[in-house]
């Protein structure tokens, strides 16, 4: 066979390798349908009536990330082994495997915040499989029906349509202690080491970003001396709306840029890699320049600090002001990333 024959005939069978790679890997929405009706089957008639709510149900925009005497769905302890594993298996579709192992360890964090806490009087509930699972509507319905995965520190909110995520957010994240400062492996398994960070790039690389800046881009990027004690709105349907402050992209260099886009990278890559990167063409589209970065409070890691990363289409909130349950201060982790076009699907105007 000829030379060009060849080379054209290999050309041709990477496409197919490619496109056949392609087709063995569903999309998120996809893999979440499958997932979401495997769970349902697994439920009886009454966990069904806690579980699948009707799409238009008012909790299905209710969502918190605070301790709560009772939510929407049904809750792990509540479910058995079968169910347990149909529940992380849908859990793990609707994140990257970075992201799924965030949330997996922010649930087991509640294990150690139970030791920590255990001479408290009237405490919180601190509980690993206080975790609640809803769906709202059908997923074999060619209505759109959502999915919540909610519990301390963990909110996860989706809206699917046709096989497809069409919103997939609030997408929160916290951690308390933001930073383990004792060895807790006997107590919650190997990885519970000291000085376990579960959101540490989160937090890292603001610092990277703030300090990579010189001073006169410092004085613009920092518009609060001290920071506030909690991300805004939590808890609301609609995102924050307001102007972006601090210091825009378009004042930045191209290191500090990167430095940003590795920022915005760390939030996005926790959903699943179609999810992840419709999100990132999304910011591309609306131009990195146009993003800025703000940062509230002292540049001392033990002490309260709070960021946001705000572009044409989204919002990035930070805090890290309260003390862990320990009293060690600033170690107290609460992240969420918003769609400023509309939250759950409901456009803004329409919240």
């Amino acid at each position: 066979m000829p030379t060009k024959t060849l080379q054209v005939a290999a050309v041709v069978l990477l496409v197919v390798v490619a496109i056949s790679a392609q087709r063995q890997a569903p999309l998120a929405g996809e893999a979440m349908t499958t997932a979401a009706k495997g769970f349902v089957d697994t439920l009886s008639a009454e966990q069904k009536s806690q579980a699948v709510l009707p799409y238009a149900d008012s909790s299905r925009t209710d969502w918190h990330y605070i301790p709560k005497p009772s939510r929407k769905g049904l809750q792990v302890k509540n479910m058995d082994e079968a169910q347990r594993k149909a529940a992380f298996r849908l859990l793990a579709s609707s994140l990257s495997a970075i992201g799924d192992k965030k949330a997996t360890t922010i649930m087991q964090l509640e294990g150690i915040l139970r030791e920590l806490e255990k001479k408290r009087q009237g405490g919180q509930i601190r509980d690993p499989e206080r975790y609640y699972f809803t769906l709202f509507g059908d997923p074999r319905s060619a209505e759109p029906w959502g999915l919540s995965v909610e519990g301390h520190h963990l909110s996860l909110n989706f809206v699917l349509k046709g096989g497809q995520v069409v919103s997939s957010t609030p997408t929160f994240f916290g951690s308390n202690p933001a930073t383990l400062l004792a060895d807790y492996t006997d107590l919650a398994g190997p990885q519970f080491n000291k000085g376990l960070r579960v959101l540490k790039d989160e937090e890292q690389l603001a610092y990277d970003l703030l300090t990579a800046l010189d001073d006169a881009q410092r004085k613009k990027a920092i518009i609060a001396a001290e920071a506030p004690n909690d991300i805004r709105d939590a808890g609301k349907a609609s995102p924050p709306i307001s102007p972006a402050e601090g210091l825009p992209a378009s004042e930045m260099n191209p290191q500090q840029i990167a430095l940003l886009q590795k920022l915005i990278d760390v939030y996005a890559r926790n959903l699943p890699d179609d999810v992840s990167a419709e999100r990132l063409a999304r910011v591309k589209a609306d131009g990195i320049e146009s993003v800025a970065f703000c940062w509230m409070g002292p540049l001392e890691k033990d002490k309260g600090h709070h960021y946001r990363v705000q572009g044409e289409s989204f919002l990035i909130e930070f805090n890290n002001t309260q003390p862990d349950s320990a009293g060690n201060l600033a170690n107290h982790i609460h992240s969420v990333w918003h769609d400023l076009r509309g939250n759950f699907a409901i456009p803004v105007a329409s919240n």
